[in-house]
């Protein structure tokens, strides 16, 4: 068995009396010179000749956007960030194919149909996904700059690391962050058998659908490590993709997964619930080295679960 290791007009009325033709023609004279006289007195208040003044729902739309934009800003200088984070494009209409990335498929990935391993989501676009493991780091102000800063992030949650606080990801899931499966214990999945697997996914889901009524559809292997056993066990307990990432940032680093040590359109970015304990900052330091980096490459964060 082979095991794959990888570590958002007014118009005025005219009344002509049944007077006489030509006094009614004087009368429309008149009328006309009075108009004409009133446009010269005041002219700041029409528009060019064809033109309209535009719906008022339009303009509320414009104020509204340049007061996200405000906030935004107001955000980031708040945060402590250099600039003000990109805002990713729109999702395509059309979602790519997601295919096991090559070298990391496993016997039987595309026969048996079983979750592909990917690091990339195929984009032409510049944006990358932060995605978040297991849980362990519960720190209220990351919640806020997220919020505040109108970051996605996708996270896998691991059992034995949000069982003191199951409440703190129920809040992340109001904010409409999707939550998933990175099993109960976090072990080395490919050093048990098929069943043991087998219950650490699928009791992962059912914790899941118990605290945050759903079961996910996206499951990460701890460590990225995984056989052909995980992903048929994934596959068995409801799992349809199984991402891993290209970079990993921590609070005072980054690693990547490619020869060229740089970012590329679409890339997973990994990292983890950590505080002062583990890192030399906190993760609102962790994300502000994010934010920092990728903003001054040109890339914006979306939401991985909109392209797939």
């Amino acid at each position: 068995m082979r095991e794959v290791v990888q570590n958002d007009k007014s118009r005025a009325s005219r009344r002509v009396s049944r007077a006489p033709r030509a006094t009614a023609v004087l009368a429309v004279a008149v009328a006309a010179l009075a108009a004409g006289c009133a446009q010269g007195e005041d002219q700041s208040v029409r528009g060019a000749p064809g033109q309209q003044a535009p719906p008022a729902r339009a303009v509320d739309g414009a104020a509204k956007a340049r007061e996200a934009r405000a906030a935004l800003a107001a955000a980031a200088k708040r945060w402590k960030l250099d600039k003000v984070p990109l805002t990713a494009p729109a999702p395509p209409a059309k979602k790519p194919e997601i295919k096991a990335r090559e070298g990391f498929e496993v016997d039987g990935q595309e026969s048996d149909d079983l979750p592909p391993v990917f690091t990339t989501v195929p984009t032409k676009e510049k944006i990358v996904f932060l995605t978040i493991d297991d849980g362990a780091e519960k720190d209220p102000a990351f919640l806020k700059m997220m919020s505040e800063l109108k970051i996605p992030y996708t996270v896998f949650l691991t059992d034995e690391e949000i069982k003191d606080d199951y409440g703190y990801f129920k809040k992340m899931q109001a904010r409409g962050i999707t939550l998933n499966n990175h099993t109960l214990s976090h072990p080395y999945l490919p050093g048990l058998s098929y069943e043991d697997q087998k219950r650490e996914i699928c009791g992962m889901q059912d914790v899941m659908e118990k605290h945050y009524g759903k079961r996910p559809v996206l499951f990460r292997p701890p460590y990225g490590n995984y056989n052909r056993d995980t992903l048929r066990a994934a596959k068995s307990c409801g799992i349809e993709y199984a991402p891993i990432w290209s970079e990993e940032v921590y609070v005072d680093h980054w690693e990547y997964r490619e020869w060229d040590q740089d970012l590329h359109p679409g890339d997973i970015v990994l990292t983890h619930f950590r505080g002062t304990d583990d890192w030399d900052g906190t993760m609102t330091d962790m994300v502000r080295r994010f934010l920092d980096r990728i903003t001054a490459d040109g890339y914006a964060v979306a939401r991985l679960e909109d392209y797939l």
